[in-house]
């Protein structure tokens, strides 16, 4: 017997976001333009390439909006969950970009470091001053939400990122006006690379994780079961998979063995209940009683 559990959407806080993606690209898109306008004038390598790493940052904020959106299309019988796992492949994408990102400032750092170019620190410092204003607005858009999401932390990240090699910049800029050490942008690409690799290893992490199937972050398995055992009436649970469907929905299946099949519905609705309260809005349980043979646990069973 196989009961299914009706479906929770938590979709409020993807929809009060709208605003913060929608913010979040405008500003950074005006940004890469006024940057590489700028470096361009200027023969500022050095802004000229951080508008193409901006540009990335758009882009990401891009996809993740559209996998908000895609994700809210309805289930078919070629895709019977929707397409929510689309959250999911994006927060993996952009996790990767992130890291394509650092190897790209790490690059530009060593060869900042190598072969010092001279350019103007006033010019740098400015610039970078208007990048910590738009990439920290941008950050603090999705600063309370970015432990709901692994998309949000995603953008958050990015965004925050961007922050800290703004600032570097504006530092680098202000020593290069005053002393001439134009290596310093180097050293200082290099610190604020070291930071974004430990911000990025979590996400990079949860993603895999997500993308594989396994149990998400947000989700005790050991405490499930438990609590799942303590139900008056189960004997014993088995066959239990927990995923996630999305960034934001996870999903459960199970075999619950039960001493009465007249206790079924009761143990059912109990069973829900302490899911819901583990961060599992979909479940599909299957019940057995004594004399039912499980096939899958390869069950001897006795008549």
């Amino acid at each position: 017997m196989t009961e299914e559990h009706h479906h929770h959407h938590h979709s409020a806080q993807i929809t009060s976001l709208n605003t913060a993606f929608v913010l979040g690209i405008i500003l950074n898109s005006l940004f890469v333009v006024v940057e590489f306008t700028i470096g361009f004038i200027n023969s500022s390598v050095g802004l000229i390439s951080d508008a193409g790493h901006n540009l990335t940052d758009v882009a990401s904020l891009i996809l993740a909006m559209l996998a908000f959106k895609i994700a809210k299309i309805n289930s078919s019988s070629k895709y019977t969950y929707g397409y929510k796992k689309s959250t999911i492949l994006v927060s993996l994408f952009n996790a990767v970009i992130l890291l394509v990102a650092i190897c790209f400032i790490i690059y530009e750092s060593i060869q900042k470091f190598i072969h010092p170019i001279a350019v103007s620190g006033n010019i740098i410092s400015i610039t970078a001053i208007v990048g910590v204003v738009v990439n920290g607005l941008t950050a603090y858009l999705f600063m309370k939400d970015k432990e709901k999401d692994l998309n949000i932390k995603g953008a958050y990240l990015h965004m925050a990122a961007d922050c800290l090699v703004s600032v570097g910049v504006v530092v680098s800029g202000f020593i290069i006006s005053f002393t001439g050490w134009y290596f310093i942008d180097g050293i200082i690409g290099l610190l604020v690379s070291v930071i974004i690799i430990y911000s990025t290893f979590n996400l990079l992490n949860d993603s895999i994780r997500l993308s594989m199937d396994g149990v998400p972050k947000n989700v005790d398995y050991d405490n499930v079961v438990k609590e799942m055992k303590t139900i008056e009436g189960i004997i014993d649970i088995h066959h239990i998979h927990i995923w996630a469907i999305s960034t934001t929905e996870n999903a459960l299946t199970a075999h619950i063995f039960i001493n009465d099949i007249n206790n079924m519905e009761s143990i059912k609705t109990e069973i829900k209940h302490h899911l819901i309260h583990n961060n599992i809005q979909h479940s599909t349980l299957e019940f057995e009683i004594e004399g039912c043979c499980c096939k899958e646990k390869d069950l001897i069973c006795k008549d």
